[in-house]
């Protein structure tokens, strides 16, 4: 790894130093867009717990909570995709149509996503004006600042996009996770007064709940660091067009959890849905099933919440990153075959079974990782959740942070190789 950050700083890697360079000016133009505080609003941090919408507001790093321009971050956008993706699975013909078309479609559903998702922006946005602003408020401010907060996931959509193209990793990753990591001091802060300073559980005992709060958070990272680098290898041959077969060892490595942190993102998202549903219609009922039944503190809550990491964990594994039909096809086109299974539908059935198997272990890994922080509190009855939260985020920080350090390691050895394969050219 430190060979790897050493080689950034080396002349031959100028192109990868300016792409980083460049990420990492985006991400401070965010965390600056954050402080900016959306313009005839007082300049006033929400005070207590924001409820519903504690964990966009771990997501953004604090902005929903500074009402800043950037407070709606990516999670509209993250909410729209979520729609389309379910739109895709046969519900509307014209959605499996693009779907099923290859780039030119998912090109298509990339736009309808980012349309979609600034109109759910201008949704949230004017009901978290009514969140500050209260009913003192006319229609015409309402609409001012929703069209301000508006903008600035627009702007984020538009920089998310440089990012991914000019710089090194997803560009919408990396939003989330420069905001999950600008609300870490404050979730430690947090549990710190909670367990120490608070005299709730005494300073010894309180003492002994933080060293194992932040023994948790170790926890949490080096499983997700063994979740993501564990595979199952498929070993594979080739045969040439006269039948001879290449006896050098091959295979198709299959993540353990091929889907990443994107099911904690959609499932954490997926959640939260009902919660703005409910202070959107501002009904008492409503509220108290919300939080009795849906939100995490229940218990409802939290068995629907690993239900969802799973099932948004097979669906991107099995519909997103791997197509079981299309990987035996690829094989099948270059020669290539599984020993001891035939082409076709026993290969695809074959890729299929694997997949379950090991999907199923990456998901149920994935959820108890989720799990954890919300069982600590829940057993230690701390009413902030913004440290269950910030447990998830965390989750999603390290999952985001090791998928972009694996692409800039790729990039590096590519780099070596197109050196080594020139020197050579000139020796010959």
């Amino acid at each position: 790894m430190f060979a790897n950050v050493k080689q950034i700083f080396s002349p031959k890697h100028k192109d990868l130093r300016k792409r980083i360079l460049f990420t990492l000016s985006c991400l401070l133009i965010f965390v600056i867009g954050k402080a900016i505080v959306v313009p005839g609003i007082p300049k006033v941090q929400l005070t207590g717990n924001l409820g519903f919408f504690e964990f966009f507001n771990v997501m953004n790093g604090g902005s929903l909570g500074n009402f800043s321009i950037f407070a709606l971050g990516v999670m509209p956008y993250i909410s729209a995709s979520i729609i389309v993706q379910f739109l895709e699975m046969d519900i509307i013909p014209y959605f499996s149509d693009l779907a099923k078309e290859g780039y030119t479609g998912r090109q298509k559903l990339n736009k309808i996503t980012r349309i979609m998702g600034i109109a759910l922006a201008f949704a949230q946005g004017y009901l978290y004006s009514f969140m500050y602003l209260g009913k003192t408020a006319g229609p015409t401010d309402y609409l001012l600042y929703s069209l301000v907060l508006t903008a600035g996931t627009a702007f984020l959509l538009w920089m998310s996009d440089q990012m991914t193209s000019k710089g090194v990793g997803n560009g919408m990753s990396l939003l989330i996770m420069a905001g999950i990591v600008a609300s870490l001091p404050s979730t430690f802060i947090g549990a710190y007064k909670s367990f120490i300073t608070s005299g709730t559980f005494g300073n010894i005992w309180g003492i002994v709940l933080f060293i194992v709060f932040i023994l948790l958070y170790f926890l949490i990272i080096i499983g997700i660091i063994f979740v993501d680098n564990a595979e199952r290898r498929v070993t594979i041959q080739y045969s040439n067009k006269s039948g001879a077969v290449f006896t050098k060892d091959n295979y198709i490595p299959f993540k353990l959890n091929s889907a990443g942190v994107m099911p904690v993102i959609l499932a954490s998202a997926f959640i939260s849905i009902p919660g703005m549903i409910a202070g959107a219609i501002n009904k008492p009922g409503f509220t108290k099933f919300y939080e009795n039944w849906i939100s995490y503190n229940s218990v409802t809550g939290f068995i629907l919440y690993m239900a969802l990491i799973i099932a948004f964990g097979y669906f991107y594994t099995f519909y997103i990153q791997l197509k079981p039909k299309d990987v035996a096809e690829n094989l099948q086109k270059n020669g290539g075959y599984i020993p001891g299974v035939r082409p076709g539908e026993n290969t695809t059935k074959y890729i299929t079974d694997v997949l379950k198997r090991i999907t199923l272990v990456g998901t149920l890994s994935l959820a108890l990782l989720a799990a954890i922080p919300i069982l600590f509190t829940a057993v230690t009855k701390i009413s902030d959740s913004n440290i269950s939260l910030g447990g998830t985020g965390l989750l999603i920080a390290v999952g985001v942070a090791l998928e972009t350090y694996k692409q800039i390691e790729s990039e590096i050895v590519s780099k070596n190789y197109q050196k080594g394969r020139r020197r050579w050219k000139v020796l010959f």
